[in-house]
C-alpha cells in the first residue's frame, strides 16, 4: 500500500471509532453506599412496612441505616442507630436485623482490637418505627 493510502485508512478507522464512542456516555461508577446496600446479606436487611410506613433499613459495619432511593440508580443512606463510641480501635463482630411481631430487633457488637470475646460496645435494640430505638439488654 502507498504511504498516503495507509494514512487515510488510519484516519478513517480513528474517525469511525470516535463516532461510535460519541453515541454513549460512560456509566458512572457505582458508589460505595450502593455496593454495600446491594451486597448486604438478608439477615442485615429489612424492607417492608413498619408503623404503617414503607421502610428500607440495612445494617453495615455495626450501624443501622435508613436507605432512600433517589432518581435512577442513586441511593442515599442515613444512620439511625449506632453503638456507643469506644476510646480504642474496634471491629464489628455481630450485626443483624430481625422483624417479629411488628417490631425490629437490631443486634450490634463491636470488639476492641486485642480483646477476646465480644463486645466492647453494642447491644440489642428494639424499634417499632425504625427511627427510635430502645436498648433491650440492660
Amino acid at each position: 500500500m502507498a504511504r498516503g493510502t495507509v494514512r487515510w485508512l488510519v484516519l478513517a478507522l480513528w474517525g469511525a471509532g470516535a463516532l461510535a464512542a460519541c453515541g454513549r456516555a460512560p456509566e458512572p461508577p457505582e458508589s460505595p453506599t450502593a455496593i454495600a446496600i446491594r451486597t448486604a446479606p438478608p439477615e442485615r436487611v429489612f424492607q417492608g412496612t413498619l408503623a404503617g410506613v414503607p421502610l428500607h433499613l440495612v445494617v453495615h459495619d455495626c450501624e443501622v441505616f435508613r436507605v432512600e432511593h433517589r432518581t435512577g440508580e442513586a441511593v442515599e443512606w442515613t444512620r439511625v442507630l449506632a453503638p456507643d463510641s469506644y476510646p480504642f480501635f474496634t471491629s464489628c463482630e455481630r450485626q443483624s436485623l430481625v422483624f417479629e411481631q411488628g417490631a425490629l430487633t437490631a443486634t450490634l457488637g463491636r470488639r476492641a482490637f486485642g480483646a477476646g470475646g465480644c463486645c466492647a460496645t453494642g447491644g440489642t435494640y428494639r424499634s417499632t418505627d425504625g427511627q427510635h430505638w430502645t436498648r433491650r439488654d440492660r
